[in-house]
């Protein structure tokens, strides 16, 4: 190795300076929005042959990051040249969460009217009819071009089975009779499911529930008064105290 390649690289005093503090701050006010946002000089330190002064930012948004200007100077000659300027992170900064693609940040409920969610490329829930192997005894839509797949029908089937309509659900739990007696019950195709439809339209109108989910709009439910009829000593008067004179 020569005395040249082992000699440190030494940055010419000057760039320490204040004039240097002033050059730089100079120079970041000519990119920074607002002036507002250039803070306190925070310190200078050496890179190689250059000197890179730091200042406070107070860019609204930009708490914890610095405004950075990278100066040069040929040893001796007294003049000072700006190599950089930008605004980077320190070591506190506020930064912006990593970013995750939108197809993995949306959730169910988000889609609104007049959006479009097209499925993933590699959409393990829907396959091709051909590849859908031995049909599993669910009714699936025959005028789609693609159908639903095994693994598809799975997760919706436990969806179904774990949510609001499922069998263990707060009103299935309370209720005294299940949906697989009920008028109001409409049984998917394939019975072995244990999923069909309510069409009460006050109760779970619409929605998919479990065979054995109940509430208390089963259409075998009875009239409260109808049940004390039935009783041995019939109604209680209770129209008031008859007095006799």
């Amino acid at each position: 190795m020569s005395r040249q390649q082992s000699r440190k690289t030494k940055a010419d005093p000057i760039l320490f300076s204040q004039q240097a503090v002033d050059i730089a701050l100079e120079a970041l006010g000519e990119i920074a929005d607002d002036p507002a946002s250039l803070g306190e000089h925070i310190g200078a330190s050496k890179v190689g042959e250059l000197v890179i002064h730091r200042f406070l930012s107070q860019a609204t948004g930009y708490k914890g990051w610095e405004w950075i200007a990278a100066l040069a100077s040929v040893p001796g000659s007294g003049a000072i040249t700006v190599n950089e300027v930008g605004l980077q992170a320190g070591k506190k900064a506020t930064r912006a969460p990593e970013w995750i693609p939108y197809e993995d940040r949306v959730r169910p409920g988000d889609l609104g009217p007049g959006d479009t969610l097209p499925p993933r490329v590699d959409d393990e829930r829907l396959t091709s009819w051909k590849d859908l192997g031995n049909n599993d005894g669910f009714p699936r839509n025959p005028s789609a071009p693609q159908t639903l797949s095994q693994r598809g029908l799975n997760e919706a089937l436990q969806r179904w089975r774990t949510g609001a309509f499922g069998p263990n659900s707060e009103f299935a739990e309370l209720a005294p009779m299940m949906c697989r007696t009920c008028a109001f019950y409409l049984p998917f195709g394939n019975e072995e499911s244990n999923f069909g439809v309510c069409s009460n339209e006050f109760s779970a109108d619409g929605r998919v529930v479990h065979a054995t989910y109940g509430c208390g709009g089963h259409a075998e439910t009875k009239d409260d008064t109808e049940i004390a009829s039935t009783r041995a000593y019939g109604a209680f008067d209770d129209e008031g105290i008859q007095r006799f004179s």
